[in-house]
C-alpha cells in the first residue's frame, strides 16, 4: 500500500480507542509493530461479533490469508490508538478484505492494515462464498 486507506464515504466503520499497556512498548520505546497487528486482528473480531448474529457466529469462522501493514509514525508512552475497521464492498468467492487505520491522538496514522479473510464453514472446515447477506451487514 502506497496511499492512505480511508473508508468510503457513508461506508460502516467500526471503532475503538487503545490504551497502550508498559508491555506492548518495544526497547525502541514505542508500541511494537506485532501489537499494532494484533490489535487489527481484534477489532477485526470485535466488528464480526457486534455485526453478525449469533447463528452466523456459529457456522462460520475466517482464517486470515495476508496481512499488509504500513507503519507511519511510533505511538509513544502516553498515546492512545485510535483504530478503525471498515470491510470491502464486495467480496471475491470465499475472499472478503478489511482494512484497519490505527492513529496517534493527533490523527496522524501510526500504522494501517489491509488484510485478506477467507471464510469457513465450521462444520465442514471448508472455505465458503461469502453470502452477500453477510457483507450488507457490514456496509
Amino acid at each position: 500500500m502506497s496511499h492512505l486507506l480511508e473508508p468510503p464515504p457513508g461506508q460502516q466503520v467500526f471503532s475503538q480507542v487503545r490504551d497502550p499497556v508498559a508491555t506492548d512498548f518495544d526497547a525502541n520505546g514505542h508500541v511494537n509493530n506485532v501489537v499494532y497487528l494484533s490489535w487489527a486482528q481484534d477489532i477485526a473480531i470485535a466488528h464480526w461479533t457486534a455485526c453478525q448474529a449469533d447463528e452466523d457466529l456459529a457456522q462460520w469462522a475466517w482464517i486470515c490469508l495476508r496481512h499488509e501493514v504500513d507503519y507511519r509514525r511510533p505511538l509513544l508512552p502516553g498515546e492512545a490508538a485510535h483504530i478503525r475497521t471498515w470491510v470491502a464492498t464486495e467480496a471475491d468467492g470465499p475472499k472478503f478484505d478489511r482494512f484497519v487505520r490505527i492513529d496517534g491522538p493527533d490523527g496522524a496514522m501510526c500504522a494501517q492494515v489491509a488484510t485478506t479473510w477467507c471464510l469457513i464453514d465450521q462444520a465442514r472446515k471448508r472455505p465458503r462464498r461469502v453470502p452477500a447477506d453477510m457483507v450488507l451487514r457490514f456496509l
